[in-house]
């Protein structure tokens, strides 16, 4: 019998826009480590608005890769900034202090196994919000097209 996936209570402390501009601030000094993993800035542009949209979300990498899930912790519906990043999958995206362009696809049946056990290894709770949830959770690869400055 397969052992149910274990919940580890995050703290809560730093979050949304807060998290956002402490970062941001800061370089991420403050932000990119939360709750021992690391953090990036999601920036995409707003379907309805045209406004850009920042979010801080878990990563983790495969070589140059960027990796995120759109798994609002096992929500019904995607999260907002998913639906807009897959209206317009140009994106700009903040690592500490680096900046970059990047291309965001949704991983394929076929790349996902894969991938979904290298964010699960960063953050395990993934496993946990998928059996919240009868809608398959995103995995987001987000390829790097240049360097901001």
């Amino acid at each position: 019998m397969e052992e149910a996936p274990s919940y580890q209570q995050p703290d809560t402390s730093l979050l949304g826009e807060e998290h956002v501009r402490r970062y941001q601030e800061t370089n991420g000094e403050v932000g990119y480590l939360w709750n021992g993993v690391p953090i990036l800035l999601l920036t995409m542009k707003g379907r309805k608005t045209g406004e850009p949209r920042t979010t801080p979300l878990i990563f983790a990498t495969d070589n140059e890769r960027y990796l995120i899930v759109a798994s609002q912790g096992g929500a019904p519906k995607h999260p907002l900034w998913y639906l807009n990043l897959v209206e317009t999958p140009e994106v700009k995206i903040q690592v500490l202090s680096k900046h970059y362009r990047a291309m965001a696809h949704t991983a394929t049946e076929d790349e996902k196994p894969r991938l979904w056990q290298l964010v699960t290894e960063t953050w395990p709770n993934y496993n946990v919000y998928q059996t919240r949830t009868d809608r398959v959770i995103p995995l987001v690869v987000l390829d790097p097209i240049a360097e901001d400055e």
